[in-house]
């Protein structure tokens, strides 16, 4: 592992992470782009139905909440535990299920509570027509942490696309975080107009192929990412982190651009750009590591977010 502090599945997700980042051809893109305690522990609105069986998208000891939000519901799985909250969120094309091995050891390692959650038409959530928006995703997931009593102490672990809804929760709901950890996330700095104009020209034959098999969640994604990349876009490469939210950006050393030096070196500054434009925030090299981090270099991940929970005040 290469560590700079800077001013203190698979196919599925490859092919959205930037478009979530709508993969390039040949030789470029290939990615995807107060409370007390008791209220801490996942207490569900009584609106809320919840299920005790494991299930898909659940791990071993978590417990399943429908939690309804602007007409759709949201499929989000809590493993209790006391005091402080992890949230993990998962990449393009991907639901809570690819988080179930990472949450049984962060929850033994911090004693959190561990909370994964399927994002609108993935896992068992809900279906929104239209264009993704990663506003609204934020939206989706800032409404069921309000139903679940969590509105502080969260560290939230972004993988990927989800670093986007990360920005944009972070943006609106500082103070729910006490800090994040994002794992080759896309980030604002990485969508400058040529990236942007670069991904939406050598995706179009990736999101036709798409439209052949429109009901499959991970080609339903790519379409309604497509739909309105091109602005989202250009808006999120606005998006600021706010200072008093302390965060670590785990880079891999391939990136999602393995087959592409110029984008693959792209990747990189962003992350840089990124740590070394606010306080209190570490760049780390997953050195080995493909885009697929958590699963490439889970100790690693782990690591990361055990130090950015004990690191956050008491």
């Amino acid at each position: 592992m290469s560590r700079t502090p800077l001013k203190r599945r698979r196919h599925a997700y490859r092919v959205l992470s930037a478009l979530a980042l709508l993969p390039l051809a040949a030789g470029a893109v290939t990615a995807c782009k107060s409370n007390d305690s008791s209220s801490q522990q996942a207490a569900a609105s009584p609106s809320a139905t919840s299920s005790a069986s494991p299930g898909v998208g659940q791990s071993v000891g978590s417990k399943l909440y429908m939690l309804p939000h602007d007409g759709h519901r949201l499929a989000f799985y809590v493993t209790r535990g006391s005091g402080r909250t992890i949230v993990l969120d998962s990449g393009g094309g991907e639901d809570a299920s690819y988080w179930k091995d990472l949450v049984p050891k962060l929850h033994a390692a911090t004693g959190a509570t561990v909370i994964t959650y399927d994002r609108a038409g993935m896992g068992k959530s809900d279906v929104v027509p239209g264009a993704w928006k990663a506003e609204s995703a934020a939206g989706d997931l800032e409404s069921g942490l309000e139903q679940l009593g969590v509105t502080r102490d969260v560290t939230l672990v972004s993988h990927s696309e989800a670093g986007e809804v990360a920005s944009y929760f972070a943006e609106e709901n500082p103070r729910v975080l006490s800090g994040a950890v994002l794992v080759d996330a896309d980030l604002p700095q990485f969508f400058t107009d040529e990236e942007i104009t670069r991904v939406v020209a050598a995706s179009r034959s990736q999101v036709e192929a798409a439209k052949k098999d429109p009901d499959k969640p991970a080609n339903r994604q790519l379409i309604s990412t497509a739909e309105n990349y091109l602005p989202a876009h250009r808006a999120y490469h606005k998006v600021g982190w706010p200072d008093s939210v302390p965060v670590t950006v785990i880079v891999s050393e391939k990136t999602p651009f393995d087959g592409s030096p110029v984008d693959a070196q792209r990747w990189r500054d962003a992350a840089a750009s990124f740590v070394n434009a606010g306080p209190d925030r570490t760049l780390v090299t997953a050195k080995g590591s493909s885009h697929d981090v958590p699963k490439d270099r889970p100790a690693l991940v782990l690591k990361e977010v055990e130090d950015m929970v004990a690191a956050a005040p008491r």
